[in-house]
This record gives C-alpha cells, structure tokens and sequence, in this order.
C-alpha cells in the first residue's frame, strides 16, 4: 500500500498539448524559422507557401490559429480569411505584411481575422496576438515583453471610422454607405464609443 501511494504521488501531469498553428506565407526561409520559434513556444506548426496548400492542410488539421501573409504571390491573402474560417469556424487568423495600412486593417477584420502585425515581426508578439483574449493569458516568464507593435486591428477600424464619419459631417447613412457596411453594424461599432449623431437631411 505505501508502495502505491508514493508512486501515485509521483506522478507528473502531462505536459498541455501543443497549440496547433498553421503558417502561410510564401517566403520558405520565413515559413521555416517562424515555424520553428513557434515550436518552442508550445505550438505545433505546419506550413503552407501557397493557397492551394494552405486550404489542404487546414480541412486535414483543422488548426485552432493561423498566422497568414497578406501578400502570397500573385494572390491576395485577405482572400483566403473566409476560406480558413468556413473550414476551421473557432481558426485565429493574425495577418502579416510588409506595410502597415488603417485600409488593409480595416478590410482584414471585416474579413474575420483576429489580429495584424507588420513585418519585421517578433515571435513573442505573434504568441501574444495569437492569444490575446483566448483563455488564460500565457505566463510572462514564458513569453517576454513584445516590442510595441503597430495598432491593434480594432483601433485601426474605430480611426478609420472617425475619420470617415468626419468627412460625412455625422451622417451615418452616408458613413456607412462609403464603409461598404449595413447602417446598423456601424450603429453598433458607433455604440460602444459613443458620439453625437447630426440630424441628416430629408433629400
């Protein structure tokens, strides 16, 4: 009996699975070294550097998290956002490019990513923006400070949408008809910020 309680009090939890992690971009040297910093920060990558590839190993791994560059090729990687998300419904996707722009971020999360990041990036600031808001956060022992990265997708949105709503002189018809979106999705957005809408004339 002593035996057996001290091997039951020796036994070690397994260690928590790795987070499986697709990576898409067609630079393989990128693929090949982000893939790998990846790895020792408990994930579990595989990698695309084209579309075609990508679409085949996220309906056959169904990876909770995707970091995909904007630029694969000829193609346009916003393109793909709604493919992934149609495959894997819960996937994280955080956008790469080698540019920052409030419009990409914008047309980005209307797309359903998660989050952007401009390159050159930081393995650490893709952890933190893979995982921002997904549970428990990682511990800060484990993953460093990431130097300050460019605004968040949210913010980018919420300025362009200032600015839009600025030129419309407060008209949310007009601001939402330039938007691309339904008048009630920027009523929402508007919402939780709130400003004074001016009443728009009767034509």
């Amino acid at each position: 009996m002593l035996q057996e309680f001290l091997t039951m009090n020796d036994f070690t939890p397994p260690a928590a699975a790795p987070r499986p992690l697709l990576i898409i971009d067609d630079d393989a040297t990128f693929v090949r070294v982000l893939a790998r910093a990846m790895g020792s920060r408990g994930f579990e990558a595989i990698t695309a550097t084209n579309i075609d590839e990508a679409r085949m190993l996220a309906r056959r791994h169904q990876p909770r998290y995707c970091v995909l560059d904007l630029k694969l090729g000829e193609e346009n990687g916003l393109r793909l956002i709604p493919e992934l998300q149609a495959l894997v419904p819960d996937m994280r996707v955080l956008l790469l490019t080698g540019y920052a722009s409030i419009a990409t971020a914008v047309e980005a999360i209307k797309r359903g990513a998660h989050d952007y990041l401009a390159k050159p990036v930081d393995a650490d600031a893709v952890v933190r923006a893979l995982l921002d808001g997904d549970g428990p956060a990682p511990d800060d022992d484990d993953v460093p400070d990431a130097p300050e990265a460019p605004l968040a997708l949210r913010r980018l949105e919420w300025e362009h949408i200032q600015r839009v709503l600025t030129e419309c002189d407060g008209n949310i018809s007009e601001t939402a008809r330039r938007l691309g979106m339904h008048r009630r999705t920027l009523q929402r957005k508007l919402s939780k910020h709130p400003v004074r809408e001016r009443p728009e004339s009767e034509d």
